[in-house]
């Protein structure tokens, strides 16, 4: 099930990036969400592109 679905890095008003998948991030549509980036095929891809993230300073490390 969890190949099927995509995830997606959201920032979020403190400036923190989190991993949601599809079916949270369309449940959960938030005000407090600033940027959203994806969809990535795995958990793994969605990280790693975090991590790609922080080093530019889009986002702020955990």
């Amino acid at each position: 099930m969890s190949d099927s679905q995509g995830w997606y890095i959201i920032k979020r008003n403190e400036g923190n990036c989190d991993l949601v998948p599809s079916q949270q991030l369309e449940s959960q549509e938030d005000s407090n969400i600033l940027e959203r980036w994806g969809p990535f095929g795995t958990v793994e891809d969605a990280i790693a592109r975090r991590v790609g993230l922080i080093r530019a300073g889009k986002c702020k490390p955990v």
